[in-house]
């Protein structure tokens, strides 16, 4: 794939039906195993709705892109100021279930990092699910390592059993940017 087939641009309020459609399809081929339906219902419905989705495209502090490959949405991302100070988290990160091992996540991390950067962050992190294996081995290759082992309370008796990955992201030298 030659990256001429790929644009990351901005997801506009016209895409919200689409990105909604392919997270849906994404988690309900990936997660099963790992959570329950119930569980990806729940939090289907917690972060990606309509309203959800455009009250953070209103947001300063949250960024979403979408990846286009051929001209179709096939991945996207979604990041945000976070705790410490200094720190982007990304929050989303999914292509299409067929699309995976193209390198569209890494492609999408590469862009992450460069607009962190140019906003003046030094640190990524994201969480994932402790038993999300093929997540964590790209997370891993892409510079991130685990931080620590956490559990999220989301409401309604569900939990995220988590690792919070990290990745510093040094300056680059001047003329490199």
């Amino acid at each position: 794939m030659s990256s001429s087939d790929i644009v990351i641009e901005p997801l506009r309020e016209a895409d919200i039906p689409a990105l909604i459609a392919l997270a849906r399809d994404t988690w309900f081929k990936h997660y099963p195993d790992i959570i329950t339906t119930a569980q990806i219902e729940y939090m289907l419905a917690q972060r990606y709705s309509d309203a959800v989705i455009r009250a953070q495209l209103a947001d300063p502090d949250i960024w979403w892109d979408r990846l286009l490959l051929d001209g179709e949405l096939a991945a996207f991302a979604q990041y945000e100021r976070s705790d410490p100070p200094g720190t982007l988290k990304v929050d989303k990160l999914y292509a299409r279930h067929e699309l995976r091992g193209r390198g569209l996540g890494s492609t999408l991390l590469r862009h992450i990092e460069d607009e962190a950067r140019a906003m003046g962050f030094s640190r990524l992190k994201l969480q994932v699910n402790k038993n999300n294996v093929s997540a964590i081995g790209a997370y891993r290759k892409n510079g991130f390592v685990v931080a620590e082992s956490a559990v999220f309370d989301i409401g309604h008796g569900f939990v995220m059993d988590d690792y919070v990955m990290v990745k510093e992201l040094p300056a680059l030298p001047v003329g490199n940017a």
